[in-house]
């Protein structure tokens, strides 16, 4: 994993380096992942623009957690671009949110060993359109793009799959990729904790159960895989393009 050791930020790594079905790698410098950007330093900020060359955020968090935390370092510079895409259903009740209710009942019954699997496929039926802008964000970026939530595991872990798949990345490493934060999930929830967002939900669960498992990730991809024709064919089915896998694709790989 190539970790990035922030003063603000525990959860941070550029996915570059990932082996790929045809024997390249993902390129190093294109996309990172990371938890919240709210507590970055001066010299966070510095490293991220001038060392790494990131142009673009992509916000999964809602507009809820945007609001409650407040401006970001980052937010406060004018040569990064932001974009939000919720990866959670947004807005006042509706008639449409008992239907929601029901589906996400309905996940929950078929993975009751594996709730996080069941979340991530309500992200896919409930929230395309972000999957969909989280990726265009990244194929746009004229730099390094960096994808975060609050945590940098659930949210940011689907976008992240989505984006080595498309890569070619091999299926064990997206999995491995995603299970990495498990490394960091005792520093990931100190922080989540001196944070008045989301301090009151962290400890309802224990740690454990926070932390990312691979078979979660795997089965979450080979749901797709079932369902959808896997991640391509979701995607064409959603309006992200040929042509935009295309760009992705070659935009997230070394050259052969």
């Amino acid at each position: 994993m190539l970790w990035i050791d922030l003063e603000g930020a525990v959860n941070i790594r550029d996915v570059g380096g990932i082996p790929t079905e045809d024997g390249t790698t993902t390129a190093p410098g294109r996309l990172l992942r990371a938890d919240n950007l709210q507590d970055l330093s001066p010299a966070d900020v510095s490293y991220l623009l001038d060392t790494v060359g990131l142009s673009t955020v992509v916000d999964l968090r809602t507009k809820t957690e945007v609001h409650a935390e407040g401006p970001a370092p980052l937010t406060r510079v004018g040569r990064v671009s932001h974009e939000h895409h919720s990866l959670l259903p947004e807005g006042t009740w509706d008639p449409a949110a008992e239907a929601l209710l029901v589906r996400h009942r309905q996940e929950a019954e078929r993975y009751p060993d594996d709730p996080a699997c069941a979340h991530y496929l309500c992200y896919v039926t409930e929230r395309p359109d972000s999957i969909v802008g989280a990726l265009r964000a990244i194929n746009r970026a004229p730099g390094a793009a960096l994808v975060h939530c609050a945590a940098g595991k659930d949210r940011t872990g689907v976008v992240v799959a989505f984006a080595l798949s498309v890569a070619g990345a091999r299926r064990a490493e997206i999995v491995r990729d995603y299970a990495a934060t498990g490394e960091r999930i005792s520093a990931i929830l100190a922080r989540l904790r001196s944070s008045a967002t989301y301090a009151e939900d962290v400890d309802k669960v224990p740690e454990h159960r926070h932390t990312p498992r691979a078979e979660t990730m795997a089965e979450f991809l080979d749901q797709l895989d079932r369902r959808f024709g896997g991640v391509p064919g979701w995607l064409v089915d959603n309006g992200f393009g040929e042509d935009e896998i295309g760009a992705l694709r070659r935009k997230l790989r070394t050259e052969p």
